[in-house]
Order: C-alpha cells, then sequence, then structure tokens
C-alpha cells in the first residue's frame, strides 16, 4: 500500500519534471476522479495515496519510452475515468490524444474534468472500439495506441492493431503476470 511518504516523493519527482502547475493539474486530476467516484463508478480505489502510485505513475509509466516520445497522434482505447490518456494529455501537451470507451457517462466526467483543468488536447470518443476501428480517420489513423486494464492481450491486440497506422505502435499497459498473457 502506497504512503503519504511515497505520494510526497512522486509529487516532488512530477514538479521537477513537469513543472509545479502541470504537477498540480495531474494530482488535481486525481482528487477529482476520487471525488466524482462516490457518486459514479470510475475507479476501484479509494485511497488517494494508492490512486497516486496506480493511476498517476503507472499512467505516466511510458512517457520515456522512444515509441512514446515519437508519436504525435494517440488513441485510449477503454480510457475509464481517463487512464492512462488524460494524465498523458497533460505531461505531453503537443501531442494529440483520442480517449475511446463505450460507457458516456464516464466520458462526460472526462471532458468535465479536462474542462476545468484546461486540457486542450484531449477530445473523447463514444463508440465499441471493434465497432469505430474500420471507419476513416480511426482505421489506422494513430501513431500509438495504448490501453490499461482493460482485456486480456489476445482480445486487446484485435481491438487496438486496427487503429495504428502503418509503422506506428501499440502499447498494453499490463500486471505482473504478463508474461502468461505473451505465452
Amino acid at each position: 500500500m502506497a504512503t503519504i511518504k511515497d505520494t510526497q516523493i512522486l509529487i516532488n519527482k512530477l514538479t521537477e519534471r513537469y513543472g509545479e502547475e502541470t504537477a498540480g493539474k495531474m494530482t488535481a486530476y486525481i482528487d477529482m476522479v476520487l471525488e466524482r467516484n462516490e457518486h459514479i463508478n470510475l475507479t476501484a480505489v479509494r485511497d488517494r495515496d494508492e490512486a497516486m502510485q496506480k493511476h498517476l505513475a503507472d499512467s505516466l509509466a511510458i512517457t520515456d519510452i522512444p515509441e512514446y516520445k515519437e508519436a504525435a497522434k494517440i488513441l485510449d482505447v477503454g480510457t475509464g475515468a481517463g487512464f492512462p490518456g488524460a494524465l498523458l494529455a497533460l505531461a505531453s501537451p503537443e501531442k494529440e490524444f483520442v480517449l475511446l470507451d463505450s460507457t458516456l457517462k464516464r466520458l462526460r466526467v472526462i471532458d468535465e474534468f479536462a474542462d476545468a483543468l484546461n486540457i486542450g488536447n484531449l477530445t473523447t470518443v463514444h463508440a465499441r472500439a471493434e465497432e469505430i476501428s474500420r471507419k476513416e480517420g480511426f482505421a489506422q489513423g494513430f501513431d500509438l495506441c495504448v490501453s490499461r486494464a482493460v482485456a486480456s492481450l489476445d482480445k486487446l491486440s484485435g481491438w487496438c492493431l486496427p487503429f495504428v497506422r502503418k509503422g506506428g505502435y501499440f502499447i498494453a499497459y499490463k500486471g505482473e503476470n504478463y508474461q502468461a498473457e505473451i505465452d
């Protein structure tokens, strides 16, 4: 379980890397999710320190890899409460983010939070991945597709790969049992 000390260390690192304003927006996003979570199910995580580690730190884990750095247009499939897409949008204002989910209620919350925090490089789309992936502008329309805590790798690959342009990438955020899924 994450501690207050762990959270403070994370906030210090975020401030050092992204500046005080962006780090503040990232932590505010987490706080907004947790507050709204009391009324609408956005996440199973209820503890702020745990959310900072499991959602914020985890969402930003890919920002140093070359495939992320090279991408200009990124799709987050099954974004849920906006993880990782909304936090990546804050970290990389020069990139364009599309957050896709089949639950409109969650997307409206993300839109509200994005407006409140002035996240201008984020668009939400209400659709099922398997249906919209063949539509113009979506089929092979992204440099990078990410997905976190959505489905098994075999299903996720089928949903996400059609969105990736030739030469692009797909990054699946996976937990400790990733090797079993790969095998």
